[in-house]
């Protein structure tokens, strides 16, 4: 099975704002990036974009040690997902899961993948981090300048 390393990020201008994702993917020698930008979002909603969008350029299961300084995304999958599911995507406090439509897309790409979940301190130096970080934010530029 191909090992694959990825780093996503999400990025926003106002939260809400404009904002961005990115991610980078590194399996052996090669690596991609990969990054987008909406109008209108929120940070969740592009830390969350950037680890669906991630998992979804991968062709084939393979095993993935996924980076995020995220927590809520973390926490989400890892933790909270089972419950949310099991009480109709309502939380402890009966009230909807905010992001539904991404948790939904997100369980999907996750079952497709063999993945170690992994925080890292965000802006902390952590090269494949710092690299998501930069892309989500060239998105955001790069969607901004078109105006």
């Amino acid at each position: 099975m191909t090992e694959v390393e990825i780093y996503t990020d999400g990025a926003c201008r106002g939260n809400p704002g404009p904002g961005g994702w990115g991610g980078l993917l590194i399996a052996g020698a090669q690596r991609r990036e990969i990054s987008g930008a909406e109008a209108a979002t929120t940070n969740n909603r592009m830390e969350l974009t950037a680890v669906i969008e991630a998992l979804a350029a991968l062709k084939r299961r393979c095993s993935v040690r996924l980076y995020s300084d995220s927590k809520y995304v973390l926490q989400g999958i890892t933790e909270w997902l089972p419950a949310w599911k099991a009480r109709g995507w309502k939380t402890a406090s009966r009230s909807n899961v905010k992001n539904q439509d991404l948790w939904e897309r997100l369980d999907e790409a996750a079952r497709a993948q063999d993945i170690e979940w992994i925080w890292v301190k965000g802006n902390a130096g952590t090269p494949g981090n710092e690299r998501a970080d930069a892309l989500a934010n060239l998105a955001i530029d790069q969607l901004l300048a078109r105006g």
